[in-house]
């Protein structure tokens, strides 16, 4: 250990003296500092104020979203005049039914006037199959053709005057008053959808029939058929499954509520008895995983290599140059190759040969990691307030979600009404955005006859226009998404190091650890530090916000055939989605520095990088092992929750008194699936604690090293473990082994 040691310390010694102007110089022993300075001033005053200024903005934007949004646009359903069906007058018409459902399946003219047909609330879907033609004949037929009126469907001021009008049943339905047929229809989210069409169809003709066999004949005296209708039905009648599947989820949700909640609690203890037990299992799980990592990578070129000369010298199996190689869909042939197994025993030998060269030259680095891990355990226990606060964040990302969402909804219900006539294509086209006078004079045109007397020309209210400046204010809002969302994140970051910080920079623990460490951090970042995680997060949003408008881009080219275009903006989308992942651990090691020296974000960041890159294998190491024991963490939480999920709602526990709790559930997995999903994020709280804590000790740990020497005028505040595994230790010592204070 010893020769080890002095090695380590010679190589040390080397890298700093030549990377000394190259990544800065390494921290100076400062005898004032003992943890996070007390006396510091504000930083990033600007930003601070910026933020403030676009926060206020956001709610400004809310405000008038409030004002001028309506969502009961959204969630119900129009007629052609823009009343809602189910809301207002027409509470007692829930339903929107239309005229001419054939008309629905032209896509680019819905997109552009909505559903060309009239369509009317109605009290309730029709039950029954009717067509106009046999009316119309038995009208002509008879001297009264009152009463082959009755199932006729009409627009609201024509049903009120059917019975009384002159006009005959054909004038009627050519000149879209009345609807031309119908079909016993499902409520399909506020929408009359056709149901049953394939016992409607004729065997013979594949027309659509009522049940006198009378062929169903539209407006304009098209036949209508399966397809056609099947066609414009078919997306809301996956609506109609998909909320009957809701209707049923939602049941099993409300029926298995607390034991719900039981399970999520039982994954927070899980989780907090394996942070505890971490201190004493990590070493355990770290060193087994890379033994058994060689051990099985040995085996495997043994196994390899072993078949391959074997089969060296079987001439059906050996090939004498790698033209030879056939290729073929049949797995078997390369299996009785002996290339094969060459292959596969050159790559388990390197990757072999590499994790032991690795294992040996850095294996005092692994133990570094394992100690800090250890450690970190010890300062969640010394601080259990720590695994609480993810609660806070939590809430207020929560908050701001429900905000955002809540204003995007009303943003999209400020549009406008818009009003169109359509024979076939688009003819007309007013919003609000022309003159009051026109939108006045046609939308009064529409409500008075909103059917032309020009067979099949429709007339009437398609819809709400989306407003340019919608779309400006709800990009603004999803930018504040990014920035503010990223700043909670910061703040708990800031938060949590400041806390951890002050438990490395207590001399003897737990006795010198402050009172309230949290509290006393969350002060900091609120009194002094709001600037800096403004800036920061502002990065992180900036660099989101492009690549949401890279996605956007990439999106509409995918019709297109420039294949150059598509390559850069695949080389831009790598490239950002690399930018991001980089800042945010810039960002987060920024953090930490600034909660310990109360520095500026910039300063911060340059010195946390230099401070990184001068000790850039232990980085690699220290992240890479906790990478590791931390998805270990999640899958043990979750796994063991999701397994005592499903025994219990399957019935499978071999406790009678605990199967007698067991709900009726329609689909038993679906309170498995919320369990686990819920025991994933409660993992990821618990561990994102752990986390931060194992690299603020680390930031705190290479600053120790290079501030101190172990003299009692610069003793080491790392623990003993620490020291051991560098071969180091304080010469200020009790005769009992215990440190003493810091003199100076």
């Amino acid at each position: 250990m010893g020769k080890d040691s002095k090695v380590d310390d010679s190589e040390n010694a080397a890298e700093k003296s030549e990377e000394k102007n190259k990544y800065g110089e390494p921290a100076k022993f400062d005898p004032t500092f003992n943890g996070p300075i007390k006396n510091r001033g504000c930083t990033d005053v600007i930003c601070c104020i910026l933020f403030i200024i676009f926060f206020l903005g956001m709610g400004v934007v809310g405000y008038w979203g409030y004002k001028e949004g309506d969502p009961t646009v959204l969630i119900y359903p129009s007629d052609s005049e823009g009343n809602l069906c189910g809301y207002g007058n027409f509470v007692n018409k829930p339903n929107l039914f239309f005229f001419d459902l054939l008309k629905c399946t032209n896509v680019a003219q819905n997109v552009a006037v909505g559903c060309p047909t009239t369509q009317i609330c109605v009290s309730s879907c029709p039950t029954t199959y009717w067509t106009w033609v046999p009316s119309y004949l038995q009208e002509l037929a008879s001297l009264s053709g009152d009463k082959y009126r009755d199932g006729m469907i009409c627009d609201y001021a024509t049903q009120d005057i059917l019975l009384t009008t002159t006009k005959s049943i054909k004038e009627l339905v050519e000149g879209g008053n009345c609807a031309s047929y119908y079909v016993k229809s499902d409520a399909v989210v506020g929408r009359c959808v056709p149901s049953a069409i394939s016992t409607l169809i004729n065997s013979a003709s594949g027309l659509l029939s009522d049940a006198g066999n009378t062929t169903l004949v539209a407006a304009d005296n098209t036949t209508v058929t399966g397809d056609a209708l099947s066609a414009a039905s078919k997306v809301l009648a996956y609506i109609l499954n998909a909320k009957e599947y809701g209707e049923k989820i939602l049941a099993d949700v409300r029926a298995s509520w607390w034991m719900i909640l039981v399970g999520l609690g039982i994954s927070c203890v899980i989780a907090f008895i394996w942070i505890i037990i971490m201190r004493w299992i990590a070493g355990v799980i770290v060193w087994f995983t890379i033994f058994a990592f060689i051990a099985l990578f040995s085996f495997s070129t043994y196994y390899t290599l072993s078949r391959y000369f074997e089969m060296k010298n079987n001439s059906s199996a050996s090939l004498n140059s790698v033209t030879d190689i056939e290729f073929t869909t049949n797995l078997d042939y390369y299996w009785n190759l002996s290339t094969t197994w060459l292959v596969f025993g050159i790559i388990s030998a390197t990757i072999l040969g590499l994790s032991i060269l690795i294992l040996l030259f850095l294996r005092n680095r692994i133990r570094i990691a394992i100690a800090l891990i250890k450690e970190a355990s010890r300062a969640v226990g010394n601080m259990m307030f720590t695994l609480l606060w993810p609660i806070i964040p939590f809430f207020l990302q929560v908050v701001l979600f429900g905000f955002w969402g809540a204003t995007a909804l009303y943003l999209a219900s400020s549009d406008k009404k818009k009003y169109a006539s359509s024979s076939g294509n688009l003819t007309s086209n007013v919003t609000a955005a022309d003159s009051s006078n026109l939108v006045t004079t046609f939308a009064a045109s529409c409500a008075a006859d909103y059917t032309n007397s020009t067979l099949g020309q429709f007339c009437g209210f398609v819809g709400y226009d989306v407003q340019e400046y919608t779309i400006y204010l709800q990009f603004y809002m999803l930018f504040m998404l990014f920035w503010v969302m990223n700043f909670i994140i910061a703040l708990g970051q800031l938060t949590l190091a400041g806390a951890f910080a002050s438990y490395y920079w207590a001399f003897s623990k737990p006795q010198d650890i402050p009172a309230f460490p949290v509290t006393a951090s969350l002060w900091r970042s609120l009194r002094y530090h709001l600037g800096s995680i403004a800036f920061g997060s502002l990065i992180i949003a900036i660099i989101q916000i492009i690549r949401v408008i890279l996605e956007y881009v990439d999106n509409k080219l995918k019709g297109s055939e420039n294949q150059v275009a598509k390559f850069f903006l695949k080389c831009l989308k790598c490239c950002f989605w690399c930018l991001e992942k980089f800042m945010k651990f810039l960002n987060k090691n920024a953090y930490i520095l600034i909660a310990v020296y109360g520095k500026n974000f910039c300063t911060s960041a340059k010195n946390a990088f230099f401070l990184i890159m001068r000790n850039i294998v232990r980085v690699v190491v220290i992240d890479k092992v906790a990478d590791f024991l931390l998805l270990i963490a999640k899958l043990v939480v979750v796994a063991a929750t999701t397994i005592l999920a499903f025994f219990f709602f399957s019935g499978q526990v071999p406790i009678q008194v605990i199967n007698g709790y067991v709900p009726s559930l329609h689909y038993y997995l679906i309170p498995v699936m919320i369990i686990s999903l819920g025991s994933y994020v409660i993992a990821a709280a618990f561990f994102s604690v752990y986390g931060m804590g194992v690299d603020t000790l680390f930031l705190c740990f290479l600053e120790d090293c290079e501030r101190h020497d172990g003299s009692a005028e610069k003793p080491y505040y790392m623990n003993k473990d620490l020291m051991g595994i560098l071969g180091k230790k304080n010469k200020l010592e009790s005769t009992e082994g215990d440190k003493k204070g810091k003199k100076g």
